[in-house]
């Protein structure tokens, strides 16, 4: 199914599309997070340590994927709300064959590099074994993800964003069934975890393409798979490298903060990877609303209607504030009971560290949500610049910052919640400015018209 986002009512518009997206980067996160719960209770801290420090790094990768997918997805959902469609088949097989071509060689390469880069880390000799086992496990199954990724973001670039959703439960479920036989069941623990994730990819990038090639007749390309174009992929790249850019920052700057981490004990470690995992849950939903206000502006931008654009980015707007305010009351509330998920009862500094993090972090949870707005609109406009020079300062200061607080200030592990503070404001010290001389621009430019 296929939705037409340049007509109709925009909030039940952005609503409907967004709770899809939601729902399935919940049970992404629930399938990360059944890592670290399953790893911390029945494997053990050092183990949870391992998977921790090892998820920046196959992070960064995976996001740079899921980024060129995403400067792909712009792309097609401009050529879609422009009713150019045989364009828009070309744009999608030359996608397909270059990312699958792109993700063979990465994954090759970052097989024999895993423990060298964990030891740029900084990773703790008696965790790195077990680190290095994970990454090189999970870039074995690298294809998988790009292709689930890439279908994921064409589907949703065409306005569809529950199927991919039916495909990741299913898959999570299937994912958190394997951690318990291969961890609990066969005692493979780090390992066990990884096959658990490279399996679960596999399956769900499977159900894809069975759906579609029953379901979606204009993603039904036949012969037209292997037509590669050149010109294509050059503007798809432009695109693309500029979002996967901005989303490798993201994970760089979560890199770096990591080394600052790993070096304060393997208890800072594991209460940063559960931290983490909180905040993954908290923001992603932000992230989500952004990325269907990019899918609107992108269509309507196809279709020429530029006010019906920012109209969608103040409903975004509104809808980021909703859902921000509930979830920061929860994780006030239950920041104990949320550590305590993480780990057993006999890792009590673990739980006081965390929750000293994520009782700030809950007041502060409003910053992100206006800076995702703001990036779902100029990622709409095709103004990809933007957001990676946003992205690039706020990680920059957000790094900076707790190297200052931690390392020369000796502060203590709630530093790392007023370091995120201090990058979002520097985000939004650029942002907001653009934004506004972007509207009174489009202002002039209207009243131009009607005179």
């Amino acid at each position: 199914m296929t939705t037409d986002m340049t007509e109709g009512k925009i909030i039940p518009q952005l609503t409907e599309f967004t709770i899809p997206l939601v729902l399935g980067n919940l049970f992404q996160l629930t399938y990360n997070a059944a890592d670290s719960v399953i790893v911390g209770n029945f494997v053990g801290d050092e183990a949870l340590a391992a998977v921790g420090t090892a998820g920046p790094v196959m992070n960064m990768v995976i996001l740079f994927i899921s980024g060129m997918c995403m400067g792909a997805g712009i792309l097609m959902s401009t050529q879609y709300g422009g009713k150019r469609y045989g364009h828009l088949k070309k744009q999608i097989s030359t996608t397909l064959l270059g990312g699958i071509a792109f993700s063979v060689v990465v994954a090759a390469v970052l097989i024999l590099l895993a423990h060298p880069l964990l030891s740029l880390l900084q990773v703790p000799d008696d965790i790195i074994g077990e680190a290095a086992v994970y990454l090189r496990i999970v870039f074995f199954g690298l294809i998988f993800t790009y292709i689930y990724n890439f279908f994921s973001n064409t589907m949703r670039a065409l306005g569809d964003s529950t199927v991919p959703l039916i495909f990741l439960i299913i898959s999570s479920l299937i994912h958190i069934a394997a951690d318990l036989l291969f961890i609990v069941g066969f005692g493979w623990g780090v390992p066990g975890s990884a096959l658990a994730t490279v399996l679960s990819e596999a399956l769900c990038c499977l159900f894809c393409v069975i759906y579609i090639k029953k379901k979606v007749p204009l993603l039904c390309l036949g012969r037209e798979w292997l037509v590669f174009d050149a010109s294509i992929l050059f503007r798809t790249f432009s695109y693309g490298i500029t979002s996967a850019l901005q989303q490798m920052c993201v994970q760089l700057g979560k890199i770096c903060v990591q080394t600052i981490v790993n070096v304060q004990g393997t208890v800072f470690i594991a209460a940063f990877t559960a931290i983490n995992r909180v905040d993954d849950f908290a923001m992603t939903p932000q992230q989500n609303i952004a990325h269907a206000a990019t899918t609107f502006m992108a269509q309507n931008r196809g279709a020429g209607k530029y006010e019906r654009m920012k109209k969608g980015f103040l409903s975004a707007a509104l809808l980021e504030a909703g859902y921000t305010v509930l979830v920061s009351l929860a994780v006030f509330l239950f920041s104990g009971q949320i550590m305590h998920l993480f780990v057993g009862s006999e890792a009590e500094e673990v739980v006081v560290l965390g929750m000293s993090y994520l009782k700030l972090m809950a007041l502060l949870y409003m910053l992100p949500a206006v800076t995702n707005t703001i990036q779902g609109y100029f990622r709409g406009l095709g103004d990809l610049k933007v957001t990676l020079i946003s992205t690039i300062l706020n990680m920059a200061v957000r790094f900076l910052s707790a190297w200052m607080l931690i390392h020369v200030m000796h502060g203590g592990f709630e530093c790392l919640a007023w370091s995120n503070c201090l990058g979002w404001a520097a985000m939004l010290a650029l942002q907001v400015p653009l934004i506004l001389t972007r509207w009174r621009k489009e202002e002039k430019i209207s009243s131009r018209r009607d005179i």
